[in-house]
Parts: structure tokens; sequence; C-alpha cells
């Protein structure tokens, strides 16, 4: 059986800070928090089962074996950059290219994209799963849907929806939320502690995930109450695949942000529905 890897998004954070030994300019150049990364290189050292950072009172050194693996993974992700270059297609008038996470796609754009399709009917629509920076500068979409905060998403970008995180259960799940196994989305910087200081009490998250999407459709399959943005609950919830936990809501520290080319008609028109849609 092939030995599991851990998730790529972890690697990048890992490579940023190391380039720049620090969390704030690795969040700069990779599109997140300086939480989320420092969250992410931990789960990373987790799984690794080793420390790969010395944490300093001003900044970062790395330890002997994240000097091992650095080269590594410079090299790796080099190499999937220069493959990704390889097929990328640029966006053409015929083709309205969109990048956005797998989670938005997921949830909020395939349920509904029959109607858009419908009402666009010569509309040739790509959906692009985009994470980083680098993956959105290499898709060159005429629709962006990126998820972090304002800064991160760049100048002209527009909150799609709200940054509220609500909880989410299966309907089955019979148990009270401060009982219940919950979710946490890792890389976020909002998130069950967050709820435990302004909502109330509840437990320990006991399983992880690195995006909302994830942790949706692990509630949605009866696992455990999941912290998830609002965003991406509207189709879950009224095609009754998840119930809300509980009425409490917080805000998130990050939300998802829209931007699109406003010269291309087509991209004008998917944009205009998809803030109709959530």
């Amino acid at each position: 059986m092939a030995k599991s890897l851990p998730p790529l998004t972890w690697f990048r954070s890992f490579e940023a800070a190391a380039r720049h030994l620090s969390f704030t300019a690795a969040a700069e150049e990779v599109g997140l928090t300086q939480s989320a990364v420092s969250q992410q290189v931990k789960a990373l050292e987790t799984r690794l089962r080793v420390p790969l950072f010395t944490r300093l009172p001003r900044g970062l050194a790395l330890t002997d074996d994240g000097r091992r693996l650095l080269p590594q993974v410079s090299a790796s992700l080099d190499g999937l950059a220069a493959a990704a270059d390889l097929v990328a297609a640029a966006p053409g008038e015929e083709l309205l290219t969109v990048a956005t996470s797998v989670s938005v796609a997921q949830w909020v754009i395939a349920p509904h994209l029959a109607a858009f399709q419908a009402a666009h009917p010569d509309a040739r629509v790509r959906l692009l799963g985009a994470i980083w920076a680098d993956d959105f500068n290499t898709a060159r979409a005429d629709v962006e849907v990126r998820f972090g905060s304002a800064k991160q998403a760049g100048e002209g970008a527009v909150l799609l929806g709200s940054d509220t995180l609500i909880a989410l259960k299966a309907p089955g799940l019979q148990m009270p939320l401060e009982d219940g196994p919950l979710i946490e989305a890792v890389g976020t910087s909002s998130g069950w502690q967050a709820w435990r200081e302004q909502v109330g009490p509840v437990g320990q998250p006991t399983l992880f995930t690195d995006t909302y999407g994830m942790a949706l459709q692990m509630a949605a399959h009866g696992l455990g109450v999941a912290l998830v943005s609002e965003v991406l609950a509207g189709h879950a919830l009224k095609s009754g695949q998840v119930v809300r936990a509980d009425p409490g809501e917080i805000s998130g520290s990050e939300g998802y942000f829209l931007s699109f080319n406003d010269a291309q008609p087509a991209a004008t028109a998917f944009a205009s529905w998809l803030k109709r849609i959530v």
C-alpha cells in the first residue's frame, strides 16, 4: 500500500516559512494568515514527528531536519509549477475560466451551475481548483474566488456573502453540541476555541481537516459537528444534508473574496450570478 503524504498546502507553508524564516512573511507570500501558516507547519511537524523550526523571539531557525527537508520540498514544488505551466490554458473569449477552492466549486457553484447554463446557453465554463496565490497567477482566470483576508484577496476583491461561521451536523446526529464530537478546519484563524469564548462551552475537536468543504462533508456523513463558513452551507442546509447544531454563530477572520474581469461580459454575468446565490 502506498504511503499517504501530508497535504501539499502544509509543504507550501513550510517551504515559504523556511525561505523567509518568518511565518508572517510566508503568510504574505502564500495568501494565508500568519496563524494559518503556523498551524499548517505545526501539523506537518506533528505528522513527521520531528521539529522543523526552532521558534525564536524574533523569527525562526531551521532545525537539522528542516534543513534536510527544504531542498527536497523546494524542488518538488518547482517541478509541480513547471508541470502546471505546460498544461495551463490561457482564458479566451469562448471559455469562461473560474478559479476557486474545491470547497466553493463543490458546495456553492456545482449545485446551481445548471441554472447559470440555462440562463447563458452559449457560455462554456471551466472550473479550476486553486488555493495558493501561485495557483491563481498560473490559472489566469476570468473569475476568482480567494479565501483569506481582504488584504490577501487583493485590490478590487469583494467579500462573497459573509464571513460568518455556523455549527452544522447531520440530521441524524442527536446530541447536545457541548457533548458532541467536533470537527476542526485546521489552518483558519477562527475555530472552536473562538466559539467557546464567544458563544458557549464545547469540548475539544477530535477530527481535523484542512478545508471548510471537507469539514462540511464530514458533518454531512454524521461524523460530528463542523464549524463552517455560512457561504458554503446554503445548499447543504436546503437539501437537508445538514442542519444547524446550534443557533449561535461567530465571525471568521477570513472569508471568500470575489474578483473578476469586468471587461468580459461572461465574467461579469457569472460574478453577478454568484453573488445572488450565496
